[in-house]
């Protein structure tokens, strides 16, 4: 057989990779043809002892695994088929590091495994980036498919700096110098702002890149301490491309960054930024209408940082925490949480330390959020006004914020609308097309799908319940007219 001799016999209980055949089937091709494109391939990547040949692809449905490096080809060919990510994992293979079990969020908490998969995952979005393709085919985890291996996020490791290996040359240790440690965070600093300013869609794939590049970092040998500064790095940027990921609509993409930038933060020994992970998938859970999921998350966080968070950290956790209580129409528990909120806020103090990462829960976001519980309480009662009362002022105090501070334009487009919703609640349509107006203003100048699918939700909400308002009618002709419905997301 050409290129992959295969002198053992086959183990008899190999059975057909049935996710292999899966795609496969779908991609139209031949054996040939994958054969041909798998050659093709490997050359490009100078790995020319790779010959593959119809027999050979038989083989690997058949229930083969092959050799690196084709997993990662075949990765490769079937994301650029379909225009989604495609991982190994999601081909029912497995990279030489990886066991046959670590598939989808149930990922080894090691640090190798963590920065090998961050590297291979972050190096999959580029080049469907570069390709411009949308979308991903990765399944969202939810449920305790989810919850219970980020459990393990809280069980003790042995520490793992990135070791150099046997007989390797240990006089490049700490190597990376401490300016050019602080120039990488101060570079994670400006992606925040950035994303704050202009939505997840226009420097996504440039957070993606920076990842890349500080796993290339992480597989070089490092001290302890720098690894540990660079694991820290690559979690606050796994964060950020999951939430820019979010906020354009790829959720199983967001996950999966959200993922790996927990296993990022548990290698920095970063309680604290693993709770804000968490509370970044839980919000997603909220988004997605998984509530439960939600609140485990946020506990999980809870429990992980309680002694590490500041008070500003705590308080968005407890803020998070009201949100998922209100969505599932629990409003005793939702106050209590708002209450705790509050008061941890109003413990802030500028010499608490606080991480970059945490500086966007201002007095401004606080209000946004508590304001949303009580708007989302609201909408699970029915649309009780009494909720609503409650919301508003919240809200305004937010919108008034937001507005002030010029720099997170689209927590202020979403609070406006925000507040839009709770106009159509109080049966207030004039003053909802107001708000709805200037939040359509920000979203032609900001990529956020969030912000374009809540702004077209609520003035289809309006032209439901006013739809003989002539500010509605007129807000809807605006609204088709600079934000047309477009695909889910765009290149991002």
């Amino acid at each position: 057989m050409k290129g992959e001799a295969s002198g053992t016999p086959e183990k008899p209980e190999k059975r057909p990779n049935e996710q292999l055949n899966s795609w496969f089937l779908r991609s139209g091709w031949s054996k040939g043809e994958l054969a041909r494109q798998v050659n093709r391939r490997a050359r490009q990547l100078g790995a020319h002892h790779i010959s593959t040949d119809t027999s050979r692809v038989r083989r690997w449905l058949d229930g083969e695994q092959p050799r690196e490096p084709i997993p990662k080809i075949l990765s490769e060919l079937f994301s650029e088929r379909f225009g989604c990510v495609v991982g190994v994992e999601d081909i029912g293979l497995r990279t030489a590091h990886l066991s046959p079990s670590a598939s989808g969020v149930d990922l080894p908490w090691a640090a190798p495994q963590t920065v090998e998969m961050i590297s291979e995952f972050s190096r999959s979005d580029l080049m469907l980036a570069r390709r411009g393709f949308l979308g991903t085919s990765l399944a969202l985890s939810a449920g305790s498919a989810l919850i219970e291996p980020m459990q393990r996020w809280l069980v003790p490791t042995p520490s793992t700096g990135t070791k150099p290996p046997a007989g390797g040359d240990r006089t490049r240790r700490g190597r990376l110098s401490p300016p050019e440690l602080d120039l990488l965070e101060s570079t994670t600093k400006m992606f925040r702002a950035w994303d704050a300013q202009c939505g997840g869609g226009l420097r996504r794939k440039a957070v993606v890149g920076q990842l890349h590049e500080v796993t290339d970092l992480l597989q070089e040998p490092q001290a302890d301490e720098t690894s540990k500064r660079l694991f820290k790095v690559a979690g606050e940027l796994a964060q950020l491309a999951g939430w820019m990921s979010y906020d354009v609509g790829l959720h199983p993409t967001a996950q999966k960054y959200f993922v790996l930038a927990l296993h990022a933060a548990k290698e920095a020994g970063d309680r604290s930024l693993g709770s804000y992970v968490l509370s970044s998938m839980s919000r997603q859970m909220i988004h997605l209408g998984r509530p439960e999921d939600a609140l485990e998350l946020i506990h999980l966080g809870q429990y992980g940082s309680r002694e590490t968070a500041t008070p500003r950290i705590q308080a968005m956790l407890y803020a998070m925490e009201a949100r998922a209580y209100a969505t599932m129409g629990q409003p005793a528990k939702c106050k209590r949480a708002v209450g705790m909120a509050e008061d941890c806020f109003s413990d802030c103090a500028p010499t608490d330390g606080d991480p970059d990462w945490i500086r966007f829960f201002s007095e401004a976001e606080l209000n946004a959020e508590n304001a949303h519980s009580y708007r989302d309480l609201a909408y699970v009662a029915g649309r009780s006004p009494m909720y609503a009362s409650l919301s508003r002022p919240k809200m305004l105090q937010a919108v008034h914020l937001f507005e002030e501070d010029g720099e997170h334009q689209r927590s202020y487009a979403l609070n406006l609308i925000g507040l839009a919703t709770v106009d159509l609640m109080e049966r207030e349509p004039e003053a909802s097309t107001v708000h709805l107006a200037k939040a359509l203003r920000i979203a032609k100048q900001v990529r956020s799908e969030r912000v374009n699918n809540r702004l077209r939700k609520t003035v289809d909400t309006a032209v439901r319940d006013f739809g003989d308002v002539d500010e509605v009618r007129d807000l809807t002709e605006q609204l088709a007219l600079h934000l047309p419905e477009s695909v889910e997301t765009a290149p991002a």
